[in-house]
């Protein structure tokens, strides 16, 4: 396998605006190559941060967000205003909610000038409504996904930017070790409550073979708390169904670590 790039930053802060820099300038190669750019964003608190550099003057009007799709690449199965979806904080940093209008959100210091179209989260809010279960939710945001025109590889659509953290077991999106969503054929899954890690929730989540394919893959870490994780992913066998995060090592992937999280790597690194 390929290695990625790793990028050892000071601390978290640092890391935010180097990840925030790469997304805004991804973001942007892409719409002057082929008129847009397709962003998977995460959730939990890696993209903090990161939103609000995003957001931030000097930063935010080098992006021509108004061609940007937003994506998600999981999500817990709560309401999107939950303080536990991975929305939330898209909603209140780049959208800037509250300040919406009428067919954009944002602009200026509370938010960018994305269309409210261009917004793809899971729609889990519908889902729980209607009662219509996590697997409904995950089936509907694959067929969204689907009819939305990206290239495909082997079947699998193609992101721009595919923006991940990783968890002190060595998941990522919601696919945890040893989860069957490792092997699964659909686009996105659900993915029963975690019963090892916090939060215990229910999920959905993209299938993992996206990262493959996706034309640029940043994955931010921090702490000590993930250095042993990190030091496993980069050194062990090539296992993703034990090691998920093993899939975003891989060329066309950027690792940005605080100096805490990249301590168990490798001298060589």
């Amino acid at each position: 396998m390929t290695d990625a790039e790793v990028v050892v930053v000071v601390d978290p802060e640092a890391g935010a605006i180097a990840a925030a820099d790469l997304v805004a300038s991804t973001l942007s190669d892409a719409i002057e190559a082929r008129g847009r750019a397709d962003w998977a964003t995460t959730g939990g608190s890696s993209p903090v941060g990161i939103y609000r550099r995003l957001v931030a003057p000097g930063v935010a009007d080098t992006v021509p967000w108004a061609r940007v799709h937003v994506w998600w690449g999981d999500d817990r199965y709560v309401p999107r205003d939950h303080p536990l979806s991975n929305v939330k904080a898209f909603d209140d940093i780049m959208l800037g909610i509250g300040g919406a209008e009428e067919g954009t959100a944002g602009g200026g210091p509370a938010g960018v000038p994305i269309r409210l179209d261009d917004i793809h989260p899971f729609p889990t809010g519908e889902a729980i409504g209607r009662a219509r279960g996590a697997a409904w939710c995950a089936a509907t945001l694959a067929g969204d996904l689907r009819a939305a025109g990206l290239t495909t590889i082997d079947g699998w659509p193609v992101f721009d930017l595919l923006l991940l953290g990783i968890g002190r077991d060595g998941h990522l999106l919601s696919v945890f070790p040893g989860s069957a969503a490792t092997d699964a054929t659909e686009l996105a899954v659900a993915i029963p409550a975690p019963t090892h890690i916090e939060p215990h929730v229910e999920r959905v989540t993209l299938n993992p073979a996206v990262i493959g394919v996706a034309r640029h893959v940043v994955v931010v870490a921090y702490g000590a708390d993930k250095a042993a994780i990190i030091g496993a992913i980069f050194s062990g066998p090539p296992d993703a169904r034990a090691l998920p995060a093993r899939l975003a090592v891989r060329a066309g992937a950027t690792w940005i670590l605080d100096q805490p999280a990249a301590a168990g790597l490798s001298g060589s690194r």
